[in-house]
């Protein structure tokens, strides 16, 4: 289902009109406190249940066009539970984020810390793995792609919440990136953390791509060209 931008000429539903995200939300550089990612190993079963639903619903249905009320009735959770877990809609999809970006660096870690593989492969193996979970998920895409294309134009907290998320993954990368330069897979010279950032963005493109196609042509070849130029 193709995500709804909203206008720009006001702030989308539920999302908060600040223009300056909180020190409780977002360290310098736009980090948020380890606090703010939420342990989910030690979730509440109601908001892991509202949470692993609302997941499924904004990445086919986007942020404004996700109803609590249909949330609710689709986990059967009374409203009061929700607002017992949750402030407010942006609150929830915040959640959810954190959620996600949770799962995304536990396949990094798993992936780049597999030192049975050179670091080159292990950095596209994650992606090979992330590749086959958007099959599996029907190439509905990125979360964070898709609520940064649709929120980021008009909240600054959704904005630096999701620039945070693929700075992140772009650091862990990094890492990576400089063990394979230190093992002479890629040209001395190079900007790890830069290729990393490039990769990341190259990615996030491939994905809408597939979404609109239906298929992992455009990630597998731009994993393919990606390696091929590194290398060189």
């Amino acid at each position: 289902m193709t995500l709804k931008a909203p206008a720009r000429n006001k702030p989308a539903r539920g999302a908060s009109k600040r223009n300056e995200v909180s020190v409780s939300e977002l360290r310098t550089g736009g980090a948020p406190p380890q606090s703010d990612v939420e342990n989910t190993a030690g979730m509440h079963a109601t908001k892991q249940r509202l949470i692993d639903a609302g997941l499924r619903m904004l990445l086919e249905q986007g942020y404004n066009n996700l109803g609590i009320q249909t949330l609710l009735a689709a986990t059967g959770i009374p409203k009061g539970s929700f607002y017992h877990h949750f402030k407010d809609k942006e609150d929830f999809a915040l959640k959810v984020i954190d959620t996600y970006i949770t799962a995304v660096h536990a396949g990094l870690d798993e992936c780049l810390r597999d030192h049975k593989r050179p670091p080159l492969e292990r950095v596209r193996h994650f992606f090979e793995q992330t590749q086959q979970k958007y099959q599996e998920d029907g190439y509905l895409g990125c979360l964070m792609g898709g609520l940064g294309q649709e929120l980021s134009g008009v909240s600054e907290v959704f904005r630096r919440k999701i620039e945070w998320c693929f700075s992140s993954i772009g650091e862990r990368v990094a890492t990576c990136m400089k063990e394979a330069q230190d093992r002479n897979e890629i040209p001395p010279g190079c900007d790890v953390r830069q290729m990393a950032d490039l990769l990341v963005d190259c990615w996030e493109g491939a994905a809408l791509r597939s979404r609109l196609r239906r298929s992992p042509t455009s990630l597998s070849a731009m994993l393919d060209f990606y390696i091929r130029s590194v290398r060189s």
